[in-house]
């Protein structure tokens, strides 16, 4: 089902990307985390001044509501269009021919992309059963929660909910699986947190999807629930945001979708929700 359009905030963007190139300054990353350049990060105070001034001040269930608001003011893609989108957002920023895949975190060619063993393709973090909303412009092709992943590995995560423990996963090391979890690698704990909470911020049940929540529960199965809530909180404090993770939030905001993940930008915000 398609939705609407809406207009990019085109005086905003501006504004904050001319800010970013004379001010940005990027947080120091994980010493296995690709680097991007410093200049591509928004300055938070740029963004409270405008993009989020409706939320500051705010806890629990209001400053998920401001939130709510906020970030559905947004511009949808194809599924079609997410290959490209992908390509932009996960650029390996020590090659611009490649992508950083999500779990492996291997760099892969950008033109690698299908259905092929070794190939990469679009991972749903809020796996798309989990609220039955499959492909459709929306959930399903919203790219703060797609990411790339080996063909392979994400056939092994399939709609499994987040947890720790389990085997390791074979092509992935550092991440994990059992029948009923899946635990990535360290270095994208925070980053898989944040986009499970940017998807029950924005898709509450007001259109025509589910209202996604995360709850503190495995073997979720197609209802819109994600778990477990616990540990995706403790993996957000535990791997806060890094460069790549902060310049693929303006990526999305400059270039395709126009909203934010307000996690990446306060992750505080987290624990003030939930």
């Amino acid at each position: 089902m398609s939705r609407r359009h809406l207009p990019c905030r085109r005086p905003l963007l501006a504004t904050l990307a001319a800010f970013a190139v004379l001010t940005g300054t990027a947080a120091a990353a994980p010493a296995d985390t690709p680097v991007a350049p410093a200049a591509a990060v928004t300055p938070l105070g740029a963004l409270d001044d405008t993009y989020y001034q409706d939320a500051l001040g705010k806890t629990g269930t209001a400053l998920k509501g401001a939130l709510h608001t906020i970030i559905s003011d947004q511009s949808t893609l194809t599924y079609s269009q997410v290959w490209d989108a992908l390509k932009d957002t996960d650029e390996d920023p020590s090659n611009s021919s490649n992508v950083i895949l999500l779990y492996s975190g291997r760099s892969e060619p950008k033109s690698d992309n299908g259905g092929g063993t070794d190939q990469w393709n679009r991972e749903h973090v809020w796996a798309k059963s989990h609220g039955d909303f499959g492909t459709a412009t929306g959930p399903g092709t919203d790219i703060h929660h797609l990411r790339p992943a080996d063909v392979s590995v994400n056939s092994i995560r399939g709609n499994k909910d987040f947890d720790n423990g389990g085997s390791e996963v074979s092509g992935a090391p550092g991440n994990y699986t059992d029948s009923d979890s899946f635990e990535p690698r360290d270095a994208v704990k925070g980053d898989v947190a944040r986009m499970i909470l940017y998807m029950a911020v924005r898709y509450e049940g007001d259109d025509s999807f589910a209202d996604l929540e995360p709850n503190d529960q495995v073997s979720n199965g197609s209802a819109p629930n994600i778990g477990r809530l616990s540990v995706l909180k403790s993996w957000s404090q535990e791997d806060p945001p890094d460069t790549f993770e902060k310049r693929r939030n303006d990526v999305i905001f400059n270039q395709y979708q126009h909203n934010r993940n307000p996690f990446v930008d306060h992750p505080e915000w987290v624990d003030a929700i939930w």
